[in-house]
């Protein structure tokens, strides 16, 4: 790393403090010594926990918060003519991208593991942090989301391995240095910034090509694209799935009646471990078997994966219980993307319940449009559906895309949706129908989790 990014009590400017990454790249920093100051355009959990820290947190972009910062951090969301790039640019203050700083980070410990794939990546890298700590390797961690395992999103670590998650949009894993890079799966999103599936698969294979010729790739083998991009490099691969051709596989396979698998963990068919998981699904079993092999390349004791996986509840916003409301369950998922969507509707349909609900917040105008017929098809396991305005988080309303247009093919599909245009609204339309013995699922990975908290907030109306 270089010496004005890691040298303490220089000052770290951070725009866009609140997101989910920027936000643990700040508390990391603030470790290592530096001042860290940041902006956002809104006040959020995020930015009042770093304020807790001591960390100023400008709210709204100006060109004065940025004076006296010895480099400005910036997400891939903030363009060139932010008010507060354009004065840094105007001091002279160097800039980089928040991907930069992270592949830097990692840079200075001597393996990296870099978790990859459309969906899974922030289950997956905690699966292995929380494997790893409580191995006692000491590693760092960075996770785009929250797990109490480590107290948070970030840890600094003293060990040898530096552990976190490579989201592929924007390119963003081209900066990193992984020596064990783990692909989960290659699929449709972020079509604003890649031209198709053949451009994402592209752009996975530019990843794995990172790795050293002595490093590894692990690889779902069940996924046609990830077993392309594994034969096309030089360096060690090692696949895992439930077809018999991969490397290492779950065998025995049997699921409790909260859809939470028992497997034997197996590589070239020799058993691993036996494991039992705490978390349900098919999806999450293919997750764990990721985190096993590459545990396994690590030399980690099978047994004590073993007991960490049993342990493993999930990162917060994944399948996460907030609350029990007039006697309904509420979970909270991140899941943004049709198959995401579905997963975690599959998941919750698998609880014991009457009527399921998902209550969907659509995420950028570019990913409603670009995926509208995958979301048409994602809610068939559902009984009701409730869809908030499109978040447009970094994008402006195009004025050609909005909610009204998805319920009307909704339900000629025989879905029961129902616009409701803020959280609010949402509230009051859940709570004017639901039953005792529900289930309520909020989808998104905008600021849906909020609604979640409103309804905890004012507490049981059905008395």
């Amino acid at each position: 790393m270089s010496q004005s990014i890691h040298a303490a009590g220089r000052r770290l400017h951070f725009i866009g403090i609140g997101g989910s990454s920027m936000s643990g790249l700040a508390r990391f920093m603030l470790q290592q010594g530096c001042e860290v100051t940041g902006s956002d355009r809104d006040a959020s959990h995020k930015t009042e926990a770093l304020e807790a820290l001591g960390i100023t947190v400008h709210i709204g972009h100006r060109a004065e918060n940025v004076r006296g910062a010895d480099l400005v951090i910036y997400s891939a969301a903030i363009p060139e003519n932010n008010p507060e790039r354009a004065e840094a640019a105007r001091l002279g203050i160097p800039q980089i991208e928040r991907a930069v700083l992270l592949g830097r980070l990692m840079s200075t410990f001597e393996h990296a593991i870099c978790v990859a794939g459309t969906h899974g990546k922030t289950t997956t890298t905690s699966m292995l942090a929380q494997v790893f700590v409580e191995a006692g390797e000491d590693p760092g961690v960075h996770i785009g989301g929250e797990l109490d395992a480590i107290g948070g999103g970030t840890r600094v670590g003293r060990g040898s391995t530096f552990i976190a998650e490579a989201c592929e949009y924007n390119g963003s894993f081209w900066h990193f240095f992984p020596t064990i890079a783990v692909i989960l799966n290659i699929d449709e999103d972020h079509l604003d910034f890649y031209r198709d599936l053949d451009d994402i698969e592209a752009s996975f294979r530019r990843f794995a090509g990172l790795v050293p010729e002595d490093g590894w790739v692990v690889g779902w083998g069940d996924d046609s694209r990830v077993r392309r991009v594994l034969g096309s490099l030089r360096c060690h691969t090692r696949t895992y799935g439930l077809e018999p051709h991969n490397e290492v596989r779950a065998e025995n396979i049997s699921y409790d009646e909260q859809g939470r698998a028992h497997f034997t963990a197996t590589l070239f068919g020799h058993p691993l471990a036996e494991i039992d998981l705490a978390v349900a699904g098919e999806k999450n079993l293919l997750d764990a078997l990721a985190c096993i092999a590459a545990a396994d390349i690590c030399q980690l004791s099978m047994s004590r994966v073993a007991e960490s996986l049993a342990r493993f509840t999930g990162a917060h916003r994944r399948f996460e219980l907030t609350s029990v409301t007039d006697g309904v369950s509420l979970y909270t998922d991140y899941a943004h993307n049709p198959a995401e969507m579905q997963t975690a509707i599959h998941i919750a349909a698998m609880q014991p319940h009457n009527a399921l609900w998902a209550v969907w917040q659509p995420h950028t105008y570019s990913r409603t449009k670009a995926l509208f017929n995958g979301f048409l098809e994602t809610f068939g396991e559902a009984d009701r559906v409730l869809i908030t305005d499109i978040m447009g988080a970094r994008e402006p309303d195009p004025g050609d895309i909005s909610t009204p247009m998805l319920i009307g093919p909704l339900t000629q599909r025989g879905v029961k949706a129902a616009h409701t245009p803020t959280f609010d609204d949402a509230e009051a339309y859940l709570r004017a129908h639901w039953q005792p013995g529900d289930i309520v699922i909020t989808l998104g990975c905008g600021n849906i989790d909020l609604l979640n908290e409103q309804i905890a907030r004012h507490g049981d109306t059905k008395k």
